[in-house]
């Protein structure tokens, strides 16, 4: 072998050495970028699961870019009124549950009439207000909480995560129960006493709310699929 020809090999697997090198840094990076941003949700918002053996929030890399691929979509599609954040945590979540993030992504959307405000108190009925994004009331959330071990405060229904872990929470509960989501969706928005008097009236659970819940979702999954 020439000498030139030596040098040019020499030149070329240099090459292909320093391109892994910058590709095994660029994860490394990727890889902490995750790591930070999941340590920096649970310290700034997150307090409410330190005490919680039924809820985890144990992000790795691939949960990670999974849960931001999604949350990129839901930010997208709400015109950035519900936050990465907020989806990287519903994503991750969901995920947990089995439940489809874009079924309580969309549960969320018509609980705010599209604002995913998380200081919303809704309008006054004789069962009292519901408040956040989940649109809990008092009589309620309480419950949730005790049967998924969480701390209760009234305030920490404006805690847009804690909302979330709420509305996956009960879903979650509501589904097991009835083993249907036009059931558990309509039981979500009605309450299981007034899912009853629904099912009386109408005949089956096929609500306004669950279908359109169902729907929506469904077209979320359509559009992912497409991109």
């Amino acid at each position: 072998m020439s000498s030139l020809h030596f040098l040019v090999m020499l030149l070329f697997f240099s090459a292909i050495d320093e391109q892994q090198i910058e590709q095994r840094m660029e994860l490394l990076e990727e890889k902490s970028k995750a790591l930070q941003e999941a340590e920096n949700i649970v310290e700034k918002e997150l307090f409410f699961l330190e005490d919680s053996d039924e809820v985890v929030f144990d992000l790795n890399y691939q949960t990670w870019l999974e849960a931001r691929e999604t949350a990129k979509h839901l930010y997208d599609d709400s015109n950035e009124n519900f936050k990465m954040e907020w989806g990287v945590f519903l994503a991750h979540q969901a995920k947990k549950r089995e439940i489809d993030p874009f079924l309580i992504f969309e549960l969320l959307r018509v609980e705010t009439g599209d604002t995913f405000d998380p200081s919303l108190v809704g309008p006054e009925t004789r069962y009292g207000k519901a408040y956040g994004m989940g649109q809990f009331m008092k009589n309620t959330g309480p419950w949730i909480a005790e049967k998924a071990d969480l701390p209760y405060e009234d305030d920490l229904l404006f805690n847009p995560f804690y909302s979330i872990q709420l509305s996956v929470l009960y879903l979650d509960y509501l589904y097991d129960k009835y083993d249907d989501w036009d059931h558990a969706l309509t039981a979500y928005h009605r309450g299981m006493g007034g899912l009853q008097a629904y099912i009386k009236d109408n005949g089956d659970a096929k609500s306004w709310y669950a279908i359109e819940i169902q729907e929506n979702a469904e077209n979320q999954e359509s559009a992912v699929a497409y991109q």
